[in-house]
């Protein structure tokens, strides 16, 4: 096979200024560069002048990466994809991963990592297209015995070592004849200890054999004699289950079958993935329930005023509904305390709907946010918390602010983090300032929420988006509450910006896309 020259890059994003930096500095690295705006120029440009490499964002306007990917892959399997993932996007990593992306890489971009999914990328590509070269030739050879199929199996040990993928081969009677290094890595037997000795068989359960060779020789799963992406476990020497994405092929002469390659995708990374995103979620959830318990008991206040004027109201309309007259002027005060109620019990109901509403566990879920109507119910969420403490609130609510869309649940934690962050570094009191602002040109909205209160040194400014940090004294919180903010602005395709001066003031700034999704 011909050794590439000069490897060809695809770089799609919808940032121009990412474009412009990314291109520089591979072209510096000695690629031959590509960049497209969006997916649909993309997927133009790709067949246009089939690059080797495709790396694309994964949230763009239109067609998103997964798409591109999807796309692509459809097209033409053998080109490698990588994807660019925002912070907290491990769910669309994976399933990026599951449509056999090579690899993916978060923002912000670093070289390291750009380099070192560049290098694997072509390792991967140039063990796909030398892999594929090789099994047709397996194909056409004519081999009478199992000894042929290993002396071209070995032929081709610099090929197979190189894979990234586990390869597996025996002869007709299942017994192995190539296991190559990541076979090894992956199920801890050398291959000494198994060439000629043991049978691919024994790697498997016998209910998961059984089934890997009904469906390997059903024309239903790939093809007659093929098994394309199918997911089982391999049991490694120490007897663990390891997940792993298997193709095979049976190869045959003449209608006779004289062996069987496999090639074994290790799914622990992927699964590690999925584990580490439900961890993410329980910890979301986990600072909702922590905000949550902090406005509870704020809430218990903030209700039983209203509710005990209702219950005296109430008493004092039973007294006079005892007494033998009933005058005109007291039916009016009737009315009068009935509106009273009425108003009281709706505010307490407001706030009952707004704390249930926000303690629910939900999905994503993006729609039309009016951010001031968001802005106020955090407000009235934490009123009561924030009198307490004699911390006044300043607001300046931009009336033009558009919709945006977004998921109304998650900004609301998001924000009320932000407004608990402040009343914690104003213990005795203070200014908590509010305001929303709007730039239409960008289109894009900006939430600042600015303290009086004990500010952020010069060495802690760069880590309070860190997950667990914190300057509080131990008990005192664990540290979530901007790390979550941070990743639910970034899934939202903002920005979240803090500025202080330690012992004098903090300000957060938020910066979102009216629409993240277009």
């Amino acid at each position: 096979m011909n050794k590439i020259k000069e490897w060809s890059v695809l770089f799609i994003d919808d940032d121009e200024g990412i474009r412009k930096v990314i291109s520089i500095a591979l072209e510096d690295a000695g690629y031959k560069m590509l960049t497209a705006a969006d997916g649909e120029q993309g997927i133009e440009l790709c067949k246009k002048h089939s690059p080797h490499i495709i790396i694309t964002d994964i949230r763009m306007p239109g067609m998103d990466g997964i798409e591109v990917l999807k796309s692509i892959k459809q097209t033409d399997p053998d080109k490698e994809v990588i994807v660019v993932t925002g912070y907290g996007e491990i769910d669309y990593a994976i399933q990026a991963l599951q449509l056999d992306a090579s690899d993916f890489i978060t923002k912000p971009i670093t070289d390291a990592a750009l380099y070192v999914a560049l290098e694997r990328a072509k390792q991967r590509y140039n063990t796909r297209k030398e892999l594929g070269d090789y099994t047709a030739l397996i194909e056409e050879r004519w081999m009478s015995t199992a000894e042929e199929l290993a002396n071209l199996i070995n032929s081709q040990e610099k090929l197979i070592e190189s894979s990234i993928d586990g390869i597996a081969g025996c002869d007709k009677d299942g017994k192995l004849i190539v296991f190559n290094t990541s076979m090894e890595q992956m199920v801890g037997y050398k291959r000494k200890r198994v060439i000629g000795k043991k049978f691919l068989s024994e790697f498997f359960s016998k209910d998961n054999w059984e089934t890997l060779e009904e469906k390997l020789y059903s024309p239903d799963y790939g093809g007659k004699n093929q098994l394309l992406l199918y997911e089982t476990n391999l049991i490694s020497k120490a007897g663990i289950e390891i997940p792993v994405q298997l193709s095979a092929t049976s190869l045959d002469r003449e209608d006779e079958e004289i062996g069987v390659v496999g090639f074994f995708r290790d799914l622990r990374k992927i699964r590690s993935l999925e584990q580490e995103f439900a961890d993410q979620t329980r910890l979301l959830h986990q600072d909702k329930m922590i905000s949550l318990g902090k406005l509870s008991a704020s809430v218990v206040h903030e209700i039983n005023n209203p509710l005990t004027g209702v219950l005296n109201y109430i008493r004092l309309m039973i007294k006079i509904l005892n007494r033998d007259s009933f005058s005109a002027e007291q039916i009016q005060k009737f009315n009068r305390y009935l509106e009273l109620m009425e108003s009281e019990v709706s505010h307490c109901s407001t706030i009952v709907s707004s704390l249930l509403a926000f303690s629910r566990k939900s999905e994503l879920e993006f729609g039309n946010v009016n951010l001031n109507d968001l802005l106020k119910k955090c407000m009235m969420l934490s009123d009561h918390k924030l009198t307490l403490q004699n911390i006044q609130i300043k607001t300046a609510l931009n009336s033009e602010m558009p919709q945006i869309t977004g998921d109304f649940n998650q900004l609301q934690q998001c924000i009320l983090n932000l407004i608990f962050n402040a009343a914690d570094a104003m213990p005795d009191g203070g200014l908590l300032t509010i305001e929303s602002a709007f730039n239409p040109e960008k289109e894009l909205i900006q939430i600042m929420v600015a303290d009086t209160g004990s500010g952020i040194t010069k060495n802690d400014l760069p880590k309070i988006f860190d997950p667990f940090f914190s300057t509080k004294e131990e008990g005192q919180g664990l540290g979530l509450g901007l790390s979550v903010a941070y990743g639910i602005i970034s899934r939202h395709k903002g920005v979240i910006e803090a500025k202080s001066e330690s012992g004098k003031w903090t300000v957060l700034t938020i910066t979102l896309p009216v629409n993240p999704q277009s």
